[in-house]
């Protein structure tokens, strides 16, 4: 398997930490964690992007992610869990992982704003309007 993704999901890549696995899902410990706890949950069939995982597949994903949640808060005590993923050329992997965080006040993770202001909040209804026509016109 040329992916890296493939092959941490499927448990070929060596020295895995994984936590938690089903038929569709590997849930491993992140290499270079922002917090203790770090997860990472990799379906097993290769895909790159949110869209094109399966009905099943994504059920699987989102049920490890609540489950996962409930055990990082319950061993590492955070003061929340962030849960986010990166598509197209912002995934590393080049394989659909989910990324949950242990955070804690302070931790120094954050959302930050835009290196080149777009302004865009002072067109969300001209953005809404484009977005709500293009599922009318395509459902």
């Amino acid at each position: 398997m040329d992916c890296l993704g493939c092959r941490i999901a499927n448990g070929t890549e060596p020295d895995l930490k994984i936590i938690y696995e089903n038929e569709h899902v590997t849930c491993v410990l992140d290499i270079a964690p922002f917090n203790e706890g770090h997860t990472l949950i990799l379906p097993k069939k290769h895909v790159l992007d949110v869209e094109e995982i399966d009905k099943e597949t994504t059920s699987a994903i989102m049920v490890a992610s609540q489950h996962l949640s409930l055990v990082l808060k319950q061993v590492f005590h955070p003061d929340g869990i962030s849960i986010c993923q990166n598509g197209g050329i912002f995934n590393d992997l080049t394989h659909y992982h989910m990324h949950l965080i242990p955070r804690y006040q302070g931790d120094g993770f954050s959302w930050s704003e835009p290196l080149h202001p777009h302004h865009a909040g002072e067109r969300l209804d001209e953005t809404r309007a484009r977005i709500v026509q293009f599922i009318e016109r395509h459902s």
